[in-house]
């Protein structure tokens, strides 16, 4: 059977098992938008904007197992689109970017709506393909699918010129894909785990310190068990936060720039470092040369070489799947008779409990005005702490790292790497999308929010139930604290001086508004929010805006160069 192109992408996406593509429609792709509407397998999502629909991939990608995918026309559609797969390359998450072309013979003539997308994309790409012969659809979509979710995740674009979707061919969908230069190692080498292990139980102060990869790698209960086995400290970076569980007694809180005291103390001064799925970026270790101050092993098990060694220097390193590494981990610790030192590991525990003693995380509960990090806390005590959260990026965002105790892997969600303001809300559209009927919360701020607002309209179309929780201070928060601590008190375009009504304008968009500007009555806002299972409701919460982030680690400078309060400025 002969099938053209736009047929052809419509197959592989059913052959792929692809339920939900996030998209809008444009001149080049309106082949393949006539062929999903012959059919009903794969569902499509009209946004409103072409970077909302790539962050809504990215959220349906963050929460499952699957692969997002994304479709957007030619010129103007892809380079709104970068900024998401810029946010999903930074951060690792496995994603298909279908863009339409101006037709093979106008490329590189200038021709209308025509940009060089395989140019601008591949520096934000895990790979990129331009399909020139229809014959070469269907096999480069089984190898976008295969390197989207091998190996390290990331986002691979696939850029298919309007008359290849309108060309015909016989269709055959590989079952399986082979690259020659393209062999990502699954299991890490034993000899080295062995190292590693040993390394581990010889430790007088040892630090479990969990990444993004974890999560990724669905090695979260391995990790768990692991840590549990040893009786070890752990902490989760931001990206590696529900890796393990919140709640638990070994787990230590956050590290890096807005990370607990404790945390930071235990990692600097421990003497063996085990590493598993992060990346020793600039946000978590602060200066190098101050992290690397202290003598201590380490021990990195990362998918990608490249990501080993490549900050700080490792002293046992193992490339391969987390969760892999982490079995075989188990297994030897499983068969030795060898066990920590339990005196030493007490002593390390004491210290760490002095370092808990700072009590870093407190703040004002007793204040006439909402404090943001009380609204967090009530919504994790109304949400029972199962919600899927995502958040947008400034304070906010740091607020409910710090105060949501995610005991679970894959339900927070935020733009780590790129640190994209706007992300919030689509991706929470994509993440009711994957779980109809869950708990879904959008944790913004007023800057943020406004970047992607017209995903309202989305949610209206589609009825997505999510809940926004509005932290609103007036100002671009994270840009005034540093103003203020760092910039003599010039509060430089950081104060949003027209703001609307929010709780009109969702309303106008056809959701539930609310305004809380009280404390007593926070509690209850959330409460009456989730409570209404069909309804968006957009809660805006008036809160101090004096308030900043602490703990925090002003950049450049080192984890033992703490902030913890503005007493110590």
């Amino acid at each position: 059977m002969l099938l053209t192109g736009a047929e052809i992408v419509i197959r592989c996406l059913q052959e792929e098992k692809v339920e939900h593509v996030f998209g809008y429609p444009g001149g080049s792709v309106l082949y393949i938008y006539d062929e999903l509407f012959k059919q009903d397998k794969v569902r499509h999502v009209l946004v409103r904007h072409e970077q909302a629909a790539v962050h809504a991939a990215d959220g349906y990608a963050r929460s499952t197992d699957k692969v997002g995918v994304a479709l957007v026309t030619s010129g103007p559609g892809v380079t709104n689109a970068v900024t998401g797969i810029a946010t999903a390359y930074m951060d690792s998450i496995p994603m298909v970017v279908l863009s339409g072309q101006v037709p093979t013979a106008a490329i590189g003539m200038d021709a209308f709506q025509e940009v060089d997308t395989v140019g601008i994309t591949r520096p934000c790409v895990k790979h990129n393909f331009l399909v020139k012969n229809v014959e070469d659809l269907a096999a480069t979509i089984k190898k976008a699918f295969y390197l989207a979710r091998s190996g390290r995740p990331g986002p691979v674009l696939v850029d298919i010129p309007k008359d290849v979707s309108a060309q015909k061919c016989e269709f055959h969908y590989p079952k399986a894909i082979s690259m020659r230069s393209y062999n990502p190692v699954v299991k890490g080498h034993t000899g080295q785990i062995k190292k590693a292990v040993n390394l581990m139980l010889e430790a007088k102060r040892p630090m479990v310190y969990v990444g993004g990869g974890v999560v990724l790698g669905d090695a979260a209960d391995r990790l768990t068990k692991m840590v549990k086995m040893l009786g070890y400290p752990c902490t989760n970076t931001l990206m590696g936060l529900g890796a393990y569980p919140a709640t638990d007694k070994q787990f230590v809180g956050m590290l890096g720039m807005h990370g607990t005291y404790e945390a930071n103390m235990a990692t600097h001064n421990c003497d063996v470092l085990i590493a598993v799925g992060a990346r020793f970026d600039d946000r978590v270790i602060g200066d190098p040369n101050d992290f690397c101050s202290v003598p201590r092993k380490i021990i990195h098990i990362d998918i990608d070489p490249a990501s080993i060694s490549k900050r700080v220097r490792v002293d046992v390193p193992i490339v391969g799947n987390v969760g892999d590494v982490l079995d075989e981990m188990i297994r030897q610790l499983e068969t030795t008779a060898e066990r920590p030192d339990a005196q030493a590991l007490s002593d390390w525990w004491q210290q760490i409990e002095e370092w808990r003693g700072k009590k870093c995380m407190e703040y004002d509960r007793n204040s006439a005005i909402i404090k943001p990090q009380f609204v967090i806390e009530k919504l994790w005590e109304v949400t029972g702490g199962d919600a899927f959260v995502t958040s947008d990026v400034g304070q906010h965002q740091m607020w409910a790292a710090q105060y949501y105790k995610f005991d679970k892997p894959r339900r927070w969600l935020n733009s780590g790497g790129l640190g994209t303001m706007g992300f919030g809300l689509p991706s929470a559209m994509g993440v009711q999308l994957a779980h109809p009927g869950a708990p879904v919360a959008c944790v913004t701020g007023e800057g943020s929010v406004q970047m992607c607002i017209q995903e309202l309209s989305t949610c209206k179309q589609f009825r997505l139930p999510l809940k926004v929780v509005l932290l609103n201070n007036s100002y671009l928060g994270m840009v005034r604290q540093w103003q203020e601590l760092f910039h003599g008190n010039r509060f430089s375009e950081s104060y949003m001086d027209a703001l609307p009504d929010f709780a009109k304008l969702a309303e106008a968009y056809g959701h539930v508004g609310m305004t809380i500007e009280k404390p007593g009555d926070v509690e209850g806002a959330l409460k009456e929010a989730f409570e209404r299972k069909n309804d968006l409701v957009f809660m805006n919460f008036k809160i101090d805006p004096t308030e900043n982030v602490y703990p925090m680690v002003q950049g450049g400078k080192g984890l033992t160069s703490m902030i913890l309060s503005s007493e110590d400025l």
